[in-house]
């Protein structure tokens, strides 16, 4: 069966590479007044791990994702895909996503190998995924700005997701605490996530040397079998060119931004806060495994995170550094859950 899973996994890739090199040829083919952009996309690595920011290891301990946003004309099926959420903007600047990510989340104690049925299930997540991001901008109003974004996750959960080994290499590496706990993981299961959410930008000018202030509320949701649940939060940041981008993403589920940053010709930088809360209807790193029997706690229905960091952007290149505090997600948790992000990423 995992062989199968994989397979799968191995087409649903395949797929995308192919619907991206067919993009590139077409862009390629159109005449030179029909082409958006000389500028092929722009690169972004996301690393997550509570190491950044604590010596506790454990609950979500770490992600990565590898991220290429590409400038070129968007897929004409999945903009008709879009077209099937009312609420999604197809007036603005539109762009794909194309993602590889992984997620990893352990008990508190790494070091015991029995089953630990208070605290939560060893878990990994492998996933693809594909969006469209629409960027709407007119500064003729407060929080006319807005921005969309639509993806689908394909992965699977389980020991095919490579959680153990990742983890494992992670912490030799580092000379750290193995953990013995994994022969308690999930079961295998393909898992898909839809995301949905919108973003708006309000946004003040200071009299500080062109500094400014802006305001970014949001909403969003997540349906499938890896997370579903609602969302809502706000983000504040205070800075020079804030216009660049619609703040720094983090791996889901946690609060939106942008892949997306403009060329700069000299460093800039801004700090931001922000807080989101969810209402959380399915999570299998809690629930267990859907289709079979698994090791689950009973999660807390409502979860809140609040998030604060500092943004560099030089050029071609844009650094944030981020620290995450996740209220308590199931029963019994002791600990809030604190880890630390780091994204670079690049216009190519």
């Amino acid at each position: 069966m995992r062989h199968l899973f994989k397979r799968g996994y191995l087409i649903f890739w395949a797929a995308l590479i192919l619907n991206v090199l067919f993009s590139q040829i077409l862009w390629a083919a159109a005449p030179e007044e029909e082409r958006p952009s000389t500028e092929w996309g722009i690169f972004s690595v996301q690393i997550e791990n509570d190491g950044l920011s604590q010596d506790l290891d454990g609950y979500y301990t770490h992600g990565s994702r590898f991220t290429y946003l590409s400038n070129r004309e968007p897929s004409r099926w999945l903009i008709s895909s879009a077209r099937l959420l009312p609420c999604f903007t197809l007036e603005g600047k539109l762009r794909t996503s194309y993602a590889l990510g992984q997620s990893i989340f352990t008990p508190e104690d790494i070091k015991r190998s029995e089953l630990i049925v208070d605290d939560r299930p060893y878990a990994g997540w492998l996933y693809g995924a594909i969006g469209l991001i629409s960027e709407y901008r007119d500064d003729s109003g407060v929080f006319k700005n807005r921005r969309d974004s639509l993806e689908l996750n394909i992965g699977i959960v389980g020991p095919a997701a490579y959680g153990e080994q990742i983890q494992t290499f992670g912490h030799k590496i580092r000379g750290a605490t193995e953990p013995e706990g994994w022969d308690n993981q999930l079961d295998d299961e393909p898992g898909f996530m839809l995301h949905y959410d919108r973003q708006w930008q309000g946004r003040y000018n200071l009299a500080l040397n062109g500094l400014g202030l802006d305001l970014s509320p949001h909403v969003g949701a997540a349906l499938g079998n890896v997370m579903t649940y609602v969302a809502a939060g706000a983000t504040i940041r205070f800075g020079d060119h804030l216009k660049d981008d619609f703040g720094v993403p983090l791996i889901r589920p946690s609060q939106p931004g942008s892949v997306y940053f403009a060329k700069t010709s000299r460093l800039n930088w801004y700090l931001f806060v922000g807080a989101e809360g969810r209402a959380i209807l399915q999570n299998i790193f809690l629930d267990g495994n859907t289709f079979t029997d698994s090791h689950s706690v009973n999660k807390k229905d409502l979860v809140c995170d609040i998030q604060a960091g500092l943004v560099l952007t030089w050029g071609d290149y844009r650094l944030s550094f981020t620290n995450v505090f996740r209220g308590k997600e199931f029963d019994g948790q002791p600990n809030s859950t604190q880890y630390g992000s780091i994204s670079l990423s690049l216009r190519l």
